[in-house]
């Protein structure tokens, strides 16, 4: 059967001082179309099931995303009592998916990104299925360059060889977030798309990839599969998520398995990732500023101001972010706004954790 795990585990570091802790990115409507996580749910309908959709989070989120969606049914979200990056979090979401249907194939959806022209995306992931549900191909949703993006990993399609079927190729290779100039080699080639982080394939497959490839996980899933439905089952995953070390599903499996596939995405797709994403995707005014609040500009271009209980005032600025909550004050300019994670971790270093 046909399942749906969203990753809802992180905080969201690049959208402080308004992502928290107690208020994770997910949970904020970013962009004034509702939170992320609820807009996430909402395009899985006609694809999936509700009840075979699954959120992978940790404890406290769980909690908050049930107040939220107090219909989501709570024995389908799978905690991780640590955060281990993306592969873990995906071989236990497997793990329990397999356990729930040993035929599982699982779509892996991000909780954080803005998708329109839903009926070009439910074609794009239809495709995905069909190509693994009776194969150990691992399938991946490679989107089309738009632009000469730096922030974003490419995957490059292998356009020599037999496509695997229409709009769907062999992996090439994977390649890290470029300089500029290497990501305009990129668009001009035609060979990359943009690495989505979303990804289709059997749960047994999976599993038997990481088991292959990240082999100390491999044996941990083992116990913790065992564990599953006993009372030992929460200490045994906590203690396996504090001896295993965090890797992502990219570097852990997907660089490494023999069998991977790419479906060309068309589809109106953002990775909500950063402040310039927001401003990017915001209505914009004449001179190119987006705003939410009190705000009065004069002279200003090109700015994203999202004020709280303030008036925001700014004049002869361009290029800029800023953004108030009622306990801070960002501001940065637009093509730096990926160094907010490292504003947070300062703040995190120098004891300030109650603005966290």
């Amino acid at each position: 059967m046909l399942h749906a795990v969203i990753m809802a585990g992180g905080v969201g570091a690049r959208f402080w001082p308004l992502s928290r802790r107690n208020r994770p990115k997910q949970l904020l409507d970013l962009t004034g179309e509702g939170t992320m996580i609820e807009r996430t749910i909402t395009r899985l309908e006609g694809l999936v099931d509700s009840d075979h959709i699954w959120i992978v989070t940790n404890a406290e989120q769980a909690a908050m995303i049930k107040e939220l969606i107090p219909s989501f049914n709570e024995q389908r979200f799978i905690i991780e009592p640590l955060g281990r990056n993306t592969a873990p979090a995906i071989g236990l979401a497997a793990l329990h998916l397999h356990k729930h249907d040993p035929e599982a194939v699982m779509i892996v959806l991000p909780a954080d990104h803005r998708i329109t022209n839903i009926e070009q995306f439910h074609y794009c992931l239809h495709s995905a299925v069909e190509i693994v549900h009776d194969s150990e191909l691992l399938a991946t949703i490679g989107i089309e360059p738009n632009r000469p993006e730096t922030g974003y990993g490419y995957i490059q399609m292998d356009t020599t060889g037999i496509r695997v079927r229409e709009n769907v190729y062999p992996v090439k290779t994977f390649a890290e977030k470029p300089n500029l100039a290497t990501a305009r080699l990129f668009l001009e080639s035609g060979e990359f798309v943009w690495n989505s982080g979303m990804f289709v394939w059997r749960a047994d497959t999976i599993l038997n990839q990481i088991r292959e490839h990240l082999p100390v996980w491999g044996v941990a899933f083992e116990e913790i599969g065992n564990a599953i439905g006993t009372p030992q089952e929460k200490e045994t995953t906590r203690k396996a998520f504090e001896a295993g070390k965090g890797i992502s599903i990219d570097y852990g499996v997907m660089e490494k398995a023999p069998k991977v596939a790419v479906v060309r995405g068309t589809f109106d797709w953002n990775d909500v990732g950063s402040w310039d994403e927001v401003w990017r995707l915001m209505p914009h005014d004449e001179n190119g500023n987006a705003t939410r609040g009190i705000v009065a500009l004069a002279n200003t271009e090109n700015t994203l101001v999202l004020g709280n209980k303030k008036l925001i005032a700014a004049v002869g600025v361009s290029n800029l972010i800023i953004v108030e909550t009622d306990d801070a004050i960002m501001i940065c300019p637009l093509d730096r706004s990926q160094e907010v994670k490292d504003l947070v971790d300062k703040l995190k270093a120098s004891g300030q954790e109650g603005v966290l």
